[in-house]
């Protein structure tokens, strides 16, 4: 048995056109789980306590059971409830909402890393709550979110995978039936496992330059 390469170049329309749902998905479902996740953190930290003991109860429940049970029920379950989704919308949805409930617990661990101190001298000056955030809590937590945030979106990338148990036509789903058409398991994971270490190593490297840059422009402003 050898590695036939012939697999990979015959279906490789297939397999990019897979790896850019792969790449789109990911892309969709970590900015709408960042941006979900980052006002649900505000909600928490100002909407008083009901409000902060209602989403730590949601973000519990997510964040304790597996994301292929809460895909299975965004899809499957879905219309009993009205709400019903193609594969692709719904794996976004899926992400999403499971995401948010880890960027929510990051962005709440760096508005809580803010001195009280810095929150009540803006209150002083007359700063409301909204130029707080903007001027206050958003800029001296940014250093402190940025590397569990970038290890979020390893883990949002790495889900994706997940998606097609619904059948979306992501890159995993698109080199499984490829290896099951043609018997070529070993070039098919191959690949797989080459796309998603490569995508993983640009997005550490992305998330360590940054850090890097916000560290120096942090520096050059003291």
């Amino acid at each position: 048995m050898t590695f036939d390469t012939n697999v990979i170049f015959n279906n490789l329309p297939e397999i990019l056109n897979g790896a850019w749902v792969t790449i789109l998905i990911w892309i969709v479902t970590t900015l709408a789980a960042a941006v979900l996740g980052f006002l649900v953190a505000v909600a928490r930290r100002f909407g008083g306590v009901l409000l902060d003991r209602a989403f730590g109860v949601v973000i519990a429940v997510l964040r304790g059971t597996p994301f292929l049970i809460q895909i299975f029920l965004v899809y499957y379950g879905g219309p009993f409830v009205g709400l019903s989704l193609d594969p692709i919308p719904a794996g976004i949805v899926g992400l999403s909402i499971y995401g948010a409930a880890y960027f929510s617990e990051i962005f709440r661990s760096g508005f809580a890393a803010v001195p009280k101190g810095h929150i009540e001298a803006g209150l002083c000056v007359g700063l409301t709550q909204g130029q707080i955030i903007r001027r206050i809590l958003l800029p001296e937590m940014t250093m402190l979110v940025l590397p569990p945030s970038v290890n979020m979106t390893i883990i949002l990338m790495k889900e994706t995978a997940v998606l097609s148990i619904i059948t979306v036509p992501e890159l995993t789903a698109t080199l499984s039936a490829i290896g099951s058409q043609q018997y070529a398991f070993v070039e098919a994971l191959f690949v797989l496992a080459l796309f998603y270490w490569v995508l993983v190593e640009i997005t550490g490297w992305l998330g360590h330059l940054a850090e890097t840059k916000l560290t120096r422009f942090r520096f050059f402003n003291i």
